[in-house]
């Protein structure tokens, strides 16, 4: 399989999950059958969340989106979790949350970060093997600080398409973020919470649906203003990491990934003391040597070249002689499979610490992702046997985590023409947000060892004028794209998000 850094290949190619639920976007009844009612469950609970005591109610189930009629269109699918005995709702924070893909159902954050169970799953690195896989209480998750409200888009999750609506009305960038808006705006209206302190947060393509969501939300008469936005491996910018011949910006982005990997895996000589350390050196050469390097192309100087080779190689752990086949340019595909050729093993995608064995060590690129495939079961799992048992819900579709959800509709809206129509970049929207809501801050949260959304690709994207830099935090994690799946990086994340809301006020 060819490895790139599109998100969509998360969803479209890397899981044999997705070609199994092909048969989601097929409807289970005739186009003309009468749409019965939303299917939903409440139930009562009890946990420990951040050493509190919380009891709360979880409610999931579907939520109608509708035409100006009143005719169900589509179902979306949520997870609700609301803390008991409010006696001000505008005093309690709320959190959306959803998972990327385009194609994901929030299981990742709901069953591995946020929600009040967990599934346990290896914290080093390797497979999960086969199941019983634990599911156990979550004391990181957020509901000590915040109501939160898991969604699963068009597609993903138990969210389909009703009757005769074409499910690719839902699938784009811009049609994908007015029905997640849409249905913020009717849970607030449904709970009456229209006044609290609002957080929206994703992972992966889901930071680009909160930032498309946040500029559906806030770029109306009627706005629903937010308090923050909660970026985990984030991915705005999306030419300026397309993998096309001549485009230089990837091969500067990736550059501090292939340190921090090559420095786990003990392939830099001399190496700093952390992979912050190794970080902050890769940085440097990165935009100085490397990228002025890059940009010379073929007025290249042989003697600059040979400086600039020998500095590549400590950096990414590869050989000179790799590096001058390579052009001094070296896809994240390729890098995956060299980095541990001669140890027998090629590294992963999501999170470059996992190892994989590929059929033989001759190949250009790997077999498969190693640190997927090494989680997949286990969440899968979790989620069917979590909704399906504790929260009651009797559903007969069959979950979706990660599935078909294309063609995809990448042109926004509001950018069309030659540019727009090609160069996918919803950094603009986040920035305005910004500048139009003073109250407005953003999380951001980046692993060491992500290939999918590179850590320096996202601060490239929010360095830029027009962002304040005040209201923006980064937090690094000794993981990957899912730094969550390590328990020391799961209690760190949960902390840092908590505390991010809590400087907002009242959040308790």
């Amino acid at each position: 399989m060819r490895f790139t850094t599109s998100l969509a290949a998360i969803a479209l190619a890397l899981s044999p999950i997705a070609a199994l639920a092909a048969d989601e976007k097929k409807p289970d009844a005739p186009a003309d059958a009468p749409i019965p009612p939303p299917l939903v469950s409440v139930t009562k609970h009890r946990g420990t969340f951040g050493g509190q005591a919380v009891a709360y109610t979880a409610t999931t189930g579907e939520t109608y989106l509708k035409d100006k009629d009143g005719k169900p269109l589509a179902a979306i699918f949520s997870t609700s979790y609301v803390k008991d005995g409010l006696t001000d709702p505008t005093r309690r924070p709320i959190t959306f949350l959803f998972n990327g893909g385009p194609g994901s159902g929030s299981v990742w954050l709901h069953m591995g970060a946020f929600g009040p169970k967990r599934v346990v799953i290896p914290s080093d690195a390797r497979d999960d093997g086969a199941p019983p896989f634990p599911i156990v209480d979550n004391p990181d998750s957020l509901i000590d600080v915040t109501d939160v409200v898991f969604i699963d888009p068009v597609g993903t999750g138990f969210a389909h398409a009703l009757g005769k609506t074409d499910p690719k009305d839902y699938w784009g960038v811009s049609k994908d973020a007015k029905s997640v808006a849409e249905f913020i705006r009717k849970w607030l209206d449904d709970n009456g919470r229209w006044n609290s302190p609002k957080y929206l947060g994703g992972e992966s393509y889901g930071t680009t649906r909160s930032v498309a969501v946040a500029h559906e939300l806030e770029g109306q008469y009627n706005d629903v203003s937010l308090n923050g936005i909660i970026l985990i491996s984030s991915i705005l910018d999306f030419g300026a990491t397309a993998e096309v011949q001549g485009n230089e910006m990837p091969y500067i982005l990736n550059l501090p990934s292939m340190a921090t990997t090559a420095w786990y895996h003990h392939k830099v000589p001399n190496p700093p003391a952390s992979a912050a350390a190794m970080a902050a050196e890769a940085r440097a050469f990165a935009i100085g040597p490397y990228a002025s390097a890059l940009l010379k192309g073929n007025t290249l100087p042989a003697e600059e070249r040979a400086q600039v080779r020998t500095q590549l190689s400590r950096y990414t752990g590869l050989s000179e002689q790799y590096l001058e086949t390579a052009n001094l340019r070296v896809v994240p595909g390729r890098f995956y499979k060299e980095l541990l050729r001669a140890d027998g093993f090629s590294t992963g995608r999501l999170d470059t610490r996992y190892k994989g064995v590929d059929y033989d060590r001759a190949g250009e690129e790997p077999d498969n992702d190693p640190s997927f495939y090494a989680i997949d079961g286990a969440y899968s799992a979790a989620i069917n046997a979590y909704l399906r048992d504790d929260l009651k819900l009797k559903m007969e579709r069959r979950y979706v985590t990660i599935g078909p959800v294309g063609p995809w509709e990448w042109k926004l809206d509001d950018q069309r023409g030659r540019d727009g129509d090609v160069y996918v970049n919803v950094a603009p929207y986040l920035g305005q947000a910004l500048r139009e809501n003073s109250g407005l801050r953003v999380f951001v949260g980046q692993g060491w060892y992500d290939f999918a959304t590179p850590f320096f690709a996202a601060e490239y994207s929010m360095n830029r004028p027009g962002f304040d830099p005040s209201r923006i935090q980064f937090h690094y994690y000794d993981a990957g794209h899912m730094m969550y799946v390590r328990d020391e990086d799961l209690h760190k994340l949960s902390s840092d998000v908590k505390a991010f809301i809590r400087q907002g006020g009242t959040g308790r």
